[in-house]
């Protein structure tokens, strides 16, 4: 961002032990410009911990066009503190800078606020979308304009159980043979599949001839319910505690099983039979994954006979409907350099 070098802390004088002749590659004894080229300026930092932890990250300089955020897609500039009045001054100084940095984008705070503060007790939240920058100042300043709460920071981590699609080919078969409270929560999953499935989940699992793949529907989905079910199992087993769970499509049911919200049970009944009607209902259609916003990908899919089926991300729509509907959408995003990826379902 500044376009500088640091220089190489704790040392004047490069290593005699080193060919500094050879290559390209220098030790940076004094701090210096690094100006712009027509490549991407990237940097590699080094961590070596006193304990033998070693890291590298590599960062990459971002054009100043790209560090602009649309409006449409700010979150809400969020403070927090240890008491009302550590938040209201918190806000006061969110509108100072707001004020005095007029080309730094709106959006920017915002993400620096959500993702990078300690969250205390006490919080705020002002709605960015839509808000021009003097009224977003005013509203900082006036304080009653926010959306005040109060709670206690969360030390524990979330757990998030994703849906089909994270399967692979022999998986948790080596959890199942060598982590106790993992294969003992995964036989109980088995047990309670049982009355409504006509294959063995472990034999499934382990690949046995005489079981079905996981391709399909109907399979697939109880077995991955299974092992979302039973991986969560293990972590309570070495003390991890989640202070919320959250699902994703066919993950909803692994989420409300390990909170208690259904028994293992009434979730195993329903990832069952739930999988059981989408393989009878299969074979007629499929999905597309867009790289565009949902109004946009609207649009597009109505025009080709087809439907929004899910809203993954602000520039991610995922869109459903006949096989030979989704054909045509693909060759006409070929055509217009548009993203367009078939999601393997049918």
């Amino acid at each position: 961002r500044h376009g500088t070098v640091p220089r190489t802390l704790h040392v004047d004088q490069p290593s005699s032990h080193v060919d500094w002749g050879t290559g390209d590659v220098r030790l940076v004894t004094r701090t210096q410009p690094w100006p712009e080229t027509a490549t991407p300026r990237r940097a590699g930092i080094s961590s070596f911990g006193a304990s033998g932890t070693n890291a590298h990250l590599v960062l990459e300089h971002v054009p100043q066009e790209a560090a602009a955020l649309d409006d449409d897609r700010m979150v809400p500039l969020m403070v927090s503190g240890r008491s009302e009045g550590a938040v209201r001054a918190s806000l006061e100084r969110v509108a100072d800078f707001v004020e005095r940095h007029p080309d730094v984008p709106v959006g920017a705070v915002a993400r620096m606020l959500a993702g990078s503060r300690t969250v205390f007790e006490h919080r705020a939240a002002l709605p960015t979308t839509g808000t021009g920058r003097d009224t977003l100042v005013a509203r900082l300043r006036a304080t009653d304009q926010a959306l005040w709460g109060a709670g206690r920071p969360v030390g524990d981590p979330v757990w998030v159980f994703p849906g089909q699609g994270a399967q692979w080919p022999g998986m948790a078969t080596g959890l199942l043979e060598e982590n106790g409270a993992f294969a003992e929560q995964l036989t109980q999953c088995a047990r309670a599949l049982e009355p409504f499935v006509d294959w063995d989940l472990l034999g499934v699992l382990r690949g046995e001839p005489d079981q079905p793949d996981l391709e399909q529907v109907d399979v697939v989905q109880p077995a991955l319910w299974a092992v979302m079910v039973s991986l969560a199992a293990q972590w309570r087993a070495v003390g991890v505690r989640p202070a919320a769970v959250i699902g994703h499509s066919q993950g909803e049911i692994a989420a409300a099983t390990v909170a208690g919200a259904l028994s293992l049970s009434d979730g195993a009944r329903v990832v069952a039979l739930r999988s059981r009607l989408i393989a009878q209902h299969a074979g007629g259609g499929g999905m597309a994954s867009l790289a565009l916003p949902r109004a946009e990908a609207q649009q597009t899919a109505e025009e080709f006979g087809l439907e929004v089926a899910a809203v993954n991300s602000p520039a991610g729509t995922v869109v459903s409907g006949p096989v030979e509907a989704l054909d045509r959408l693909t060759a006409w995003c070929d055509e217009h350099d548009i993203r367009c990826r078939r999601v393997p379902v049918d």
